[in-house]
């Protein structure tokens, strides 16, 4: 309608150009008329017959009229100062005006056309009548709906339910079975549903420790809630993207507040329907509505998502942890991918797949941002339609007859847990009973020729190997002859040795099967000549061993064992640490 508008605008400034040059003229004499009627005249004899239809004149006739009427309309006519025709400088400049008017309009429209293009904004970025956004903005939370509408798998829902229902998309569907408790649960004003979920009371006293992470969407805020327990907040981002691109075009804080949190409620419905141990656990939430039952003070729009708290994940220092930690970031990361390939939506892909997408908690690792999750296989009609693009590498599933890529959400989630976890955390130091095992899965994994199931199977035999330690067969069983056991003792004043990877950046403590396991340990580092079994214990029941070139004398401990060399050599003391000046 914009560029309607505009040609003919464009059409009208043409017309009072024309009006407006038609008017400025000076009346024409009759001796004016004749010049230029008899030049019209002139110009229609150049072929052999007159377009009027009259009998050429002989040529004398002709020049004698002709020299004749050249006097008598240059009398008529001033004479141009500049040596021009009459009136050419004035056709001249209206035509170069002219030129220039329409030329500019023209690339106005081009760059506004330019401008709707890039920014993709919808047909109600430029209205400026209040109606027309709030429709614009309607269009946009119905869109949002629909999104959500397949995350309510058929449950049997209360008739209580069904008479609250806030969604009125989600009564009227097709599907007359959809979970509408759990909708009602999400975007009511509390997530308490149960017993042991935290709702809007619990963010009464709410103190906000320190800022986790922030995005387009989301603010993730560290806090402390009554009692003094730790949690993880989610909220909307009032200064994130997606809330300025959205008050930008439709001006309204509260409409934009509700869309931007549709998001929120969609991680809340995955995150019920997604319930696994790899999966940040959800503790409650509190949603703002209009006098909503115990979230009636919240204001509308305002979503606050209660998480288990997390450490997030750094590579950087995963890679300086001892390899057993590093195994079990890959072994929960397997467990999750077997999960989602059957979950109860179905086959779910990972399409952002970075480690910034988990959290450990007390070392398990979790996923906690399911933004980007893709829940049902991709729609195919031939097989080229099934190819998964990596940098490297690409591979092709075949498309079924059913019309969908089977088992390509499984297969990219394979590959980009070898491609971002695999690969850095897995071969490095593993222990070498179970190298041939560990490269066998990094061989498997990066070509693709195993199944989730297959991986999972080969991660849990290499569990049970380590836990009970029969990937040490080959230790020789006479290596503790060599030492001496002191029982329910620990000692003091130690002279400590750094190694790596090691639980303690003070000394070197590492995790062992057996007494057996620490002393060829032992044996292997020059300076090491007595070890302590601690009663701590790692994730898999491994002992925690502390290895020391000397100490000073023993005390009792009830829940440590020392182990010392019989042919110990008394080391040279320590040299003093260099000067800090």
């Amino acid at each position: 309608m914009t560029l309607i508008r505009r040609r003919r605008s464009l059409s009208k400034l043409k017309r009072d150009f024309y009006s407006s040059q038609h008017e400025v003229e000076p009346p024409e004499s009759s001796l004016t008329r004749g010049c230029k009627v008899t030049s019209a005249l002139r110009v229609g004899h150049t072929s052999r017959g007159s377009f009027l239809g009259a009998e050429q004149e002989p040529p004398a006739a002709a020049a004698e009229s002709s020299d004749s009427e050249r006097s008598l309309c240059r009398s008529a006519v001033p004479a141009a100062t500049d040596g021009k025709a009459p009136g050419m400088g004035h056709s001249l400049r209206a035509a170069a005006l002219l030129a220039f008017v329409v030329l500019s309009v023209l690339v106005s429209l081009l760059i506004t056309s330019l401008k709707q293009f890039g920014s993709g904004s919808t047909r109600f970025f430029n209205a400026t009548n209040p109606e027309e956004l709030r429709r614009g903005l309607d269009v946009q939370l119905r869109e949002r709906r629909k999104e959500i509408l397949p995350l309510l798998l058929p449950h049997a829902a209360d008739d209580d339910d069904e008479k609250n229902g806030v969604l009125e998309e989600v009564q009227h569907s097709s599907d007359s079975a959809l979970d509408l408790s759990l909708w009602n649960e999400v975007t009511l004003g509390t997530g308490k549903a149960h017993r042991d979920q935290m709702g809007c009371e619990s963010l009464v006293d709410v103190r906000a420790v320190e800022v986790l992470g922030s995005g387009y969407t989301k603010l993730v805020v560290k806090a402390n809630v009554a009692g003094g327990q730790a949690v993880a907040l989610k909220m909307v981002n009032e200064q994130g993207v997606d809330m300025r691109k959205c008050l930008k075009e439709f001006r309204d804080a509260e409409g934009c507040r509700e869309l931007v949190s549709y998001k929120l409620q969609k991680e809340m419905l995955l995150l019920q329907r997604l319930r696994h141990p790899n999966v940040i656990k959800l503790k409650g939430h509190c949603s703002g509505v209009h006098g909503g039952g115990e979230g009636g003070g919240v204001e509308r729009g305002r979503v606050a998502v209660i998480l288990e708290q997390g450490t997030p994940l750094q590579m950087i220092q995963l890679l300086q942890t001892p390899w057993e930690d590093r195994f079990r970031v890959c072994l929960d990361l397997v467990r999750l991918l077997h999960f989602l390939s059957r979950s109860p939506l179905g086959s779910v892909g990972l399409l952002d797949f970075q480690p910034r997408q988990f959290v450990t908690v007390s070392g398990q690792l979790k996923l906690t941002d399911l933004d980007d999750v893709s829940a049902g296989e991709l729609a195919c009609r031939t097989h080229a339609d099934c190819t998964l693009k990596f940098p490297h590498r690409n591979f092709t599933v075949l498309c079924s007859t059913q019309g969908v890529c089977d088992g390509l959400n499984e297969k990219r989630n394979i590959y980009n847990a070898y491609r971002f976890f695999f690969t850095y955390l897995l071969p490095h130091q593993a222990p070498p009973g179970l190298t041939h095992l560990v490269d066998h899965i990094m061989n498997t994994t990066g070509e693709l020729k195993a199944d989730i199931n297959q991986t999972l199977e080969a991660f849990e035999h290499i569990l049970l190997l380590y836990k009970l330690g029969l990937h040490l067969d080959n230790l020789h069983p006479s290596a503790l002859r060599d030492y001496t056991v002191m029982r329910d003792m620990s000692t003091s004043g130690n002279g400590e040795y750094r190694c790596w990877p090691s639980y303690s950046q003070q000394g070197c403590v590492l995790s062992v099967h057996s007494a057996r396991e620490a002393a060829h340990i032992c044996n292997s580092h020059s300076q090491c000549s007595s070890f302590t079994l601690t009663g701590q214990k790692t994730w898999t029941g491994h002992h925690l061993a502390s290895f020391r070139s000397s100490f000073g004398h023993l005390v009792p401990d009830s829940a440590s064992e020392v182990y010392v060399k019989k042919s110990r050599v008394p080391q040279p003391p320590l040299p003093p640490p260099p000067s800090s000046s």
